[in-house]
């Protein structure tokens, strides 16, 4: 069992303060034992709390900058890796705030320095008659929250030989009898020295003793050492009266301290007996209430002598505190002690007071008064906040992305009563993000419970309450200050994410539109609210980045664009910055700022003569750029004419008459289109109506003048060399009278080409042996007139050899060429002597005979028979098909070509129309073919009457290639024709997309310039009964030859 008095003071030392109040330690316990006891005892606070404690040992009066102690390693903290730490690990010193720490941490390191305060132990310990050892305590927060723990640093005040010994005056009087005995002793007063052990008071020494007196020096139970005066010789107070010398007083450190007094000694009448305590040692106890002039307690002592010797006056040694005597009054006649003045526990629980009783002889009596002051609940809680992160002004500035228990203070209650009265609680006064979390007895970490958000709280006055255990129970409240610093956590929000907004057309540049507006929860720098214009708006809008507003920079046009949808950003000031997006959409309106728009200023229209009234002639497409009824337009014909009417709305011009070209070749008239606004707006067009003629004539060769001539063509000749002209000739105008030349049969060998539009036949190739001798070309004349192209063909016979030695011959192999068929390559070659060929040519010139002789006879029966309907064929031809399509039109036809391609006609024609297939890889629609017939018969050479027909075009005929180019956009809807069309004719008169009649040649491809509106070679035009386009194209095919035709 520890003595109870082992316990009181281990209990002492366990609530003794930390900072400023030192531990007293019973004799002969060591450091180690005491630091083992404390932490045993407060083992499972540290435990649980994740507390650790480390002690260190430092000389006082140490220099600034000495290391002390290394935390990291002490701690064994830098097994911890730095890669599992959110932040870097640190350490961070947690004093009072306006306290200056006697050490230093580095953060970043835990390395602990001295400061430039000055440690001194007299100073952090004073007060304490027994001080064995003194301790310094702080402590240190180990940071990032991972890996936090509280460290409570206890240092050992290690005591130096800093403080010289002292007496209590520099002069001391003392009185000996004069009757003294050799070898008596008289005490002197001792010397103080604040250090302690070694350093304390160790040697009195008698300086000047005059051999009459000595010095020796005693040892008193509480360790101290006191000086006693030793009378070596007789005294006679009538010889000396007064001795004076010296006393020094040193200590044991090192360097050696001392100090010297003057001891006067005065030589008096004897008093041969001293007085004597009742009681050598008194322990009472006294509550720290008690009142001013509150009894303490009686001393009692008594003196054998008489009279003035026997009178006992009592007094406190010079060795008691000046703290006792403040508090503690000694009436010096009667021993009693009472209270000075108001006691307190906390500033000293117990007080010794040795007390002297002098009867005023040289050797007082002495009794050690021990008054120990009891506790009563009369000191408030204490509350002491040591910030672990630095306020600002007295608040801590706390972010809302502080993660859970971050660690704000270190919270300190203490109670400077004891037992019950000492036991405090420390809470807070109502329900907050924080709680207090106990790290050792009477200490609390003040961290985040919750996750904070400053937009609902912004600042926290957190109320800690401090209660003790006591009857009435005393409490105390302290407030912390906590504000949240706004993090940028919240985007902006508009007030409106799809913003939609109407605006007239033709507006002022910089028209105000709408404002845009957006808000933040959050404040400061991080709710600035920038607006910013997205990467998708168009340049007509601008929008001011501080106000938000949105304007449109340039003149809008709703014809150009009726809606523009783009985006809006609303972009903070926080870093890093939030960004919101919205759609702003935005509608322009119309206004009839547009006036009706013809797709041409002026339209020509290309009709046939033989047009029924009351037919279409075109179309005129209007288009307005406005909307709804400023859109709306009306079309009519101005300046009275009755000729022509037009659909007010589709536009559609329709004939009240019948043409005549040879009456009228064209009429002029205006249009005008007028659109539906409030205030209407017109446009006017000219129209032109063209009466054309048909295509009627065949092309007629001029050169060769017939099939039986013949071409010398030199072998030596070089490739592109022209070797024949083929010139014919077209009684048409216009596009009718264009002719386009071709080789159709025969060129076997591909020796030779033709230039389609010159006639010019040239050498494709050097000749060579086997090319000499006759070769045989079909060319075909072909005009570009509409609805049906025209053509003749004609044989060209060209000999290639160096001379033309025997004509005879020559053409005698032209004449049997024609009975072979075009397919074989009839060639003959040089003879080698005059008798093979005479055999020869008598041989064919009996051939030949017969031959002619039978294709005369049949060619006469033929064209007997074929007279009468061939006359026929040609009036209908220039009576009926070129007027306007019908169907009896179309049926007469279709009978007279029935009655006019009889099996006995040896004429080839046929005309054959099929569909393409859809896996051809030339066009990827359907298409109508027509095979053209090939006509070989001598009559069809008709004789060209230089003197009759004009060599050049008529001068008045209209140039339609120059005369109109139409480029129309196609309209929305198709002209249904009132008289229902045949095939044929619906090819030819249907109006092409853009309402006009548009010519195209077969070499520009469809081109716009034409000169003739019925062209339709190489070209399609949409057919309205049939749903995919048409092309009309000349396929050429291989003819076989029919033999026995001769010459008519």
């Amino acid at each position: 069992m520890i003595p109870f008095s082992f316990q009181e003071r281990l209990f002492s030392v366990l609530r003794g303060g930390y900072k400023k109040h030192p531990s007293a330690i019973l004799p002969g316990m060591d450091l180690l034992s005491g630091t083992y006891i404390f932490a045993v005892l407060l083992a499972c606070v540290v435990f649980q709390s994740g507390a650790q404690e480390k002690n260190y040992t430092i000389r006082e009066e140490m220099p600034e900058n000495v290391l002390i102690g290394d935390l990291l390693k002490d701690l064994n903290l830098s097994l911890i890796p730095d890669k599992s730490l959110t932040t870097p690990m640190q350490f961070k010193l947690v004093y009072k705030t306006g306290d200056v720490p006697l050490i230093r941490i580095e953060e970043g390191t835990g390395e602990i320095f001295t400061t430039g305060a000055r440690i001194d132990r007299e100073k952090l310990c004073a007060g304490i008659i027994v001080d064995t050892h003194c301790f310094y305590e702080v402590e240190v927060a180990v940071l990032p929250d991972e890996i936090f723990r509280l460290v409570k640093i206890r240092f050992l005040i290690e005591d130096i030989n800093d403080n010289a010994p002292l007496f209590p005056a520099t002069v001391i009087n003392i009185s000996i009898p004069e009757n003294s005995a050799i070898n008596s002793r008289y005490a002197l007063p001792a010397a103080i020295d604040p250090d302690t052990g070694i350093n304390g008071v160790q040697n009195y020494q008698l300086i000047k003793g005059q051999n009459i007196f000595g010095l020796d020096i005693i040892e008193t139970p509480e360790g101290e050492k006191m000086p006693q005066l030793i009378v070596q010789k007789e005294l006679d107070r009538e010889e000396k009266d007064t001795y004076v010398m010296k006393v020094k007083v040193e200590d044991g450190g090192f360097p050696q301290r001392s100090s010297t007094a003057i001891l006067q000694v005065s030589v008096a009448d004897t008093n041969d007996n001293h007085p004597v305590f009742k009681e050598n040692e008194i322990e009472v106890s006294i509550p720290e209430n008690a009142p001013v002039g509150s009894s303490v307690t009686q001393l009692h002592a008594t003196d054998a002598d008489i009279g003035e010797n026997a009178r006992i006056h009592f007094y406190f040694s010079s060795l008691v505190s000046s703290v006792a005597k403040r508090l503690f009054h000694l009436n010096s006649t009667t021993g009693l002690i009472t209270v000075k003045e108001p006691l307190d526990r906390e500033e000293s629980p117990n007080h010794k007071l040795l007390v002297l009783a002098s009867d005023g002889g040289l050797m007082p009596a002495r009794a050690m008064v021990l008054v120990n002051v009891t506790d009563v609940n009369d000191n408030v809680p204490l509350i002491d906040i040591r910030y672990i992160i630095n306020p600002i002004n007295g608040t801590v500035v706390l972010s809302e992305n502080a993660p859970l228990n971050t660690k704000i203070a270190l919270i300190t209650v203490t109670d400077k009563d004891a037992d019950h009265n000492g036991r405090v609680t420390c809470f807070t006064d109502h329900e907050v993000p924080f709680r207090l979390r106990p790290v050792f007895s009477n200490q609390f970490l003040l961290e985040t419970a919750a996750y904070l958000d400053y937009e609902s709280t912004r600042e926290y006055a957190i109320k800690l309450l401090a209660s003790d255990a006591g009857k009435p129970p005393l409490n105390q409240s302290s407030m912390l200050l906590i504000k949240l610093k706004d993090e940028n956590d919240n985007a902006p929000v508009f007030t409106q994410p799809f913003i939609s907004l109407s605006v007239p057309e033709n507006n002022s540049p910089g028209t105000q539109l709408t404002k845009i507006s957006a808000t933040d929860a959050d404040t400061g720098r991080n709710a600035e609210i920038h607006y910013l214009l997205g990467i998708d708006a168009p340049s007509e809008f601008n929008l001011d980045h501080r106000t938000g507003i949105l304007t449109a920079v340039k003149k809008l046009d709703r014809e150009k664009q009726e809606k523009y949808s783009f985006t809006v950003l609303a972009k903070d000031n926080g870093m890093p910055s939030l960004i919101t997006n919205a759609t702003v959409l935005v509608t322009i309106l119309d206004q009839n700022d547009n006036s009706p728009i013809f797709t041409h200023n002026e339209y020509n229209f290309y009709v046939p003569e033989n047009l029924p009234r009351h037919g279409t002639v075109g179309l005129i497409t209007v288009t307005d750029p406005d909307y709804g009824e400023n859109s709306a337009v009306t079309l009519s014909i101005l300046d009275a004419n009755d000729d022509f009417t037009i659909d007010p709305q589709s536009g559609v011009i329709q004939p009240n008459i019948s043409f005549d070209r040879e009456k009228q070749e064209s009429y002029t008239f205006n249009v005008k289109a007028e659109d539906g606004g409030r205030v209407s707006h017109s446009s006017t067009a000219k129209v032109t109506i063209n009466v054309v003629d048909v295509n009627d004539n065949k092309p007629v060769f001029v050169v060769p003048p017939s099939n039986y001539s013949f071409e010398l063509v030199s072998p030596s000749a070089n490739p592109g060399t022209v070797v024949f002209t083929v010139v014919a000739i077209d009684n048409d105008t216009g596009m009718n009278a264009e002719l386009r030349y071709s080789i159709v049969g025969g060129n076997t060998k591909g020796l030779f080409m033709i230039d389609q539009t010159t006639g010019n036949i040239t050498l494709k190739e050097k000749c060579v042996l086997a090319d000499l001798g006759l070769h045989k070309l079909i060319v075909k004349a072909k005009d570009l007139g509409q609805p049906d192209s025209l053509f003749s063909v004609i044989n060209v016979n060209l000999f290639v050899n160096e001379s033309m030695t025997n004509a005879t011959l020559i053409y005698e192999l032209v004449r049997k060429n024609i009975e072979i068929p075009v397919t074989q390559n009839v060639e003959t070659t040089h003879t080698s002597s005059p008798s093979s060929d005479y055999v020869k040519i008598m041989v064919a010139i009996v051939a030949g005979t017969i031959t002619v002789i039978l294709v005369i006879f049949i060619t006469a029966v033929v064209r007997c028979r074929q007279s009468p309907h061939l006359k026929a064929a040609q009036k209908n031809k220039q009576n009926s098909e070129w007027v306007t399509p019908n169907p009896e039109n179309r049926q007469m036809m279709m009978m007279k070509k029935k009655k006019k391609h009889t099996p006995k006609n040896l004429l080839l024609n046929f005309v054959t129309i099929e569909e393409a297939k859809a896996e051809d890889a030339d066009n990827d629609r359907n298409t109508v073919t027509l095979d053209l017939p090939v006509e070989l018969e001598e009559q069809t050479m008709v004789k060209y009457n230089w003197g009759t027909t004009p060599t050049t075009f008529k001068p008045d005929s209209p140039d339609l290639a120059q005369h109109y180019k139409s480029a129309s956009p196609q309209p929305a809807f198709q002209i249904q024709p009132e008289t229902p069309l045949n095939l044929k004719h619906h090819i030819i008169q249907e109006l092409p997309l853009d309402n006009t009649f548009v010519g195209c040649d077969s070499i520009s491809k469809c081109s716009s310039s034409s000169s003739d509106p019925y062209s339709i070679s190489e070209c399609s035009y949409p057919v309205t009964n049939i749903k995919t386009p048409v092309s009309v194209h000349t396929r050429l095919v291989d003819l076989k030859w029919v033999a026995n035709i001769t010459d008519a």
